[in-house]
């Protein structure tokens, strides 16, 4: 089995009238992972606007302790009290950096493509830090700042920010065309 941590991806679609329970079971089953050894952390990405699907990340320290809590009795009742909740889920594996930006079937995207992706995600965040921690970290020396830092964005930046700009840069770094809207004239 691989050392690398390993992110569980679940694509869920929620069942019509049923967001509260929903959510609800979500933090359960959250919570529940973090009983579990090797437990890294986890998020959701909610659905952009007019969708209905979200996107929940579980990672593991490494390919067994995911095992571990997939194959749980507690996580299959955990399962069950979800029937109803949502529609048949979309799993995806993934173990390090490439696996962040592969789909099934296809190869991961060039380097350069993920490093522009991560940068982009990276850039706002890491300004938005210093305008609202910047101050106050000032102080510390170098050491315990860029501790303090990297301790608050990693996370943030594994489980939201990263698949967000992966999941809207999508079509680029799959090297799919661009589309262009295409604009209409109005006779006059």
């Amino acid at each position: 089995m691989s050392s690398d941590p390993v992110t569980l991806m679940v694509a869920r679609r929620v069942a019509s009238g049923r967001y509260r329970d929903f959510m609800r079971w979500l933090e359960e089953g959250r919570e529940l992972a973090s009983d579990f050894g090797g437990y890294l952390g986890s998020g959701v990405l909610a659905p952009p606007p007019g969708d209905d699907e979200y996107q929940i990340i579980f990672r593991f320290r490494d390919a067994e302790t995911l095992a571990i809590w997939e194959h749980s009795a507690s996580r299959r009742a955990w399962l069950a009290r979800g029937q109803g909740l949502f529609d048949a889920p979309h799993e995806h594996r993934a173990t390090g950096l490439d696996r962040w930006f592969q789909q099934t079937g296809s190869p991961a995207p060039p380097r350069w493509k993920q490093a522009i992706a991560i940068w982009l995600a990276f850039f706002p965040v890491s300004l938005a830090f210093q305008i609202l921690f910047g101050d106050a970290l000032a102080t510390l020396p170098l050491v315990p700042k860029v501790l303090a830092s990297t301790l608050m964005l990693t996370p943030v930046m594994v489980f939201l920010f990263i698949p967000l700009s992966t999941r809207l840069l999508g079509p680029w770094l799959r090297g799919e065309p661009l589309r262009v809207p295409r604009l209409r004239r109005r006779s006059t």
